[in-house]
């Protein structure tokens, strides 16, 4: 599998990149890819079918100059900024035969990672909700996938030290949430998984296999995605 540690300074590129390197597996038939990514700056990221108004506490992004972005996956909205690991893992359903299902592709990967970093936390990781992973009954990773005809996208957060308090301020109340959450507020759904990006990058590296390098980066497919769907308000306000 090849592997990508690559982070953009603007939000644009870093959700379009991801979208990207899935659109050039699928028409390319390559290699499954495990990308690693982290944001300078804080910003909201929508669920496909998220709207802002709901989702979102608007005046508190426009006082903070925090933007608002659409992702091209499901799931629900968050906050990205400095302590936010990202990775985005691409495979091939030919190669794995369980991404033919959505519930089946969250609970094997999941169990993928859970397997990958529990002997280097010497702690128990629990897989709660749809699709995430947990420590006790807090949350430390949230992810979500984008389906196409051969390939899958499965992309997903690990909170490091994200500015918890800031998270509780910009997003609002979900408009839907996993039973587990049990109606409680952000600083009491969430935690920081108390590992390093560069341990969890090892762990999910050795995990699916991923050691060869890319070396040519999908640079004007990543472009055309910023400039038609990333950087439009049509895109990332459009619900």
């Amino acid at each position: 599998m090849h592997y990508l540690d690559l982070s953009f300074n603007d939000p644009a590129s870093n959700l379009a990149c991801d979208e990207a390197l899935l659109e050039t597996c699928e028409e390319h038939s390559t290699q499954g890819v495990l990308r690693f990514w982290e944001s300078p700056q804080h910003f909201v990221v929508l669920g496909r079918s998220n709207s802002a108004q709901t989702e979102v506490n608007l005046n508190a992004c426009q006082n903070k100059g925090i933007p608002i972005l659409r992702r091209c996956s499901g799931g629900g909205t968050v906050l990205q900024g400095p302590g936010c690991l990202n990775y985005a893992l691409i495979l091939d359903s030919q190669l794995f035969p369980w991404l033919s299902s959505i519930s089946l592709t969250n609970t094997t990967i999941l169990k993928y990672h859970k397997n990958a970093l529990e002997p280097i936390l010497s702690q128990e990781i629990g897989i709660k909700g749809c699709s995430d992973l947990t420590l006790g009954h807090l949350k430390v990773s949230g992810n979500a996938q984008r389906r196409k005809r051969r390939f899958v996208l499965f992309h997903g957060t690990f909170l490091i030290h994200l500015d918890l308090n800031l998270m509780a301020q910009i997003l609002a109340t979900p408009s839907r949430e996993p039973e587990y959450r049990a109606s409680r507020s952000h600083l009491d759904f969430v935690t920081p998984i108390p590992l390093s990006p560069e341990q969890i990058k090892k762990a999910l590296q050795r995990a699916w296999k991923a050691h060869t390098p890319i070396t040519e980066l999908p640079q004007a497919k990543i472009d055309e995605l910023v400039q038609i769907r990333y950087s439009q308000d049509s895109w990332n306000h459009k619900l």
